[in-house]
């Protein structure tokens, strides 16, 4: 078993659509082992995308992410990287596969409802900067 980490993006939960997210999550064989919904500080949003300070859209991002609450997750399934980033869906909506949360639910490539890890070494940093290990109760 293996863990990655998830966040339900502001455009998601503006139109409602976490129920409907984590039924498919929850129906891919991985387990939500911890969640909870936040509002994203300007500081919170900006150190957890620092990858991406020096890129054109970084402010854009930041703006984004922190114009309504979001909802951040622990999953947990075997290769939970992989099942979880096959089950979102390309970045661009428009190239992502039926079936996947993006081609169902994102509005665009900004907009795009859902971020997962991209490798287990940025799940484990990606978790750990939201949840302690008190909060991963699966």
């Amino acid at each position: 078993m293996s863990r990655t980490f998830s966040i339900i993006k502001p455009d998601a939960t503006k139109r409602n659509l976490t129920g409907s997210i984590n039924k498919k999550i929850e129906e891919s064989n991985l387990k939500i082992i911890a969640q909870k919904r936040i509002k994203l500080s300007k500081d919170q949003a900006q150190g957890f995308y620092a990858v991406h300070k020096e890129k054109s859209f970084f402010n854009e991002l930041i703006e984004y992410m922190t114009s309504a609450p979001v909802v951040v997750q622990v999953l947990e399934g075997e290769n939970a990287v992989n099942l979880y980033r096959e089950l979102m869906g390309s970045t661009n909506p428009k190239d992502a596969k039926v079936g996947t949360i993006r081609n169902e639910f994102a509005i665009d490539i900004q907009e795009n409802s859902v971020h997962g890890s991209d490798s287990d070494e940025n799940a484990k940093i990606e978790i750990d900067y939201f949840f302690n290990n008190e909060e991963i109760v699966g």
